[in-house]
């Protein structure tokens, strides 16, 4: 879809802090991260919600390795996975690490964002990206 801002992120028409990609999916920093490492997981083709995405088991595969990765060489103590689908129609998995002192003290409030400035975002993201998923 030409309006859809994942689309054009897929497509190499605007920016993104990318973490993760092959042929099918696409993995970026959320630009209002809810917490450090905070990942969106899409598919490069437009699909709305995210039951329709046809390949949905490696659709959730990817979102679980960067969340393993976040663990790893972030230090979450736990990710959670959610898939609102409203904020931007285009099938996304946020991929939320959570850190026993993060903002959310339990549940996730979509609300509440951290800030990080764009040497951190760099480091975040090369960290997610480090030694492969």
């Amino acid at each position: 879809m030409q309006d859809c801002i994942f689309c054009k992120i897929a497509a190499g028409g605007l920016s993104a802090r990318k973490v993760y990609e092959d042929k099918d999916f696409l993995a970026f920093l959320d630009i209002r991260p809810l917490t450090k490492g905070n990942t969106l997981v899409i598919p490069k083709s437009h699909h709305r919600w995210v039951d329709d995405v046809p390949n949905f088991g490696e659709y959730f595969e990817v979102a679980k390795k960067i969340g393993k990765k976040a663990k790893d060489n972030l230090g979450a103590d736990w990710v959670s996975y959610i898939t609102l689908g409203m904020e931007v129609p285009h099938a996304h998995i946020r991929v939320i690490p959570r850190y026993k002192d993060d903002l959310h003290q339990g549940l996730v409030d979509i609300n509440k964002f951290e800030k990080f400035d764009e040497a951190q975002l760099d480091e975040i993201a090369a960290k997610l990206r480090e030694g492969g998923i």
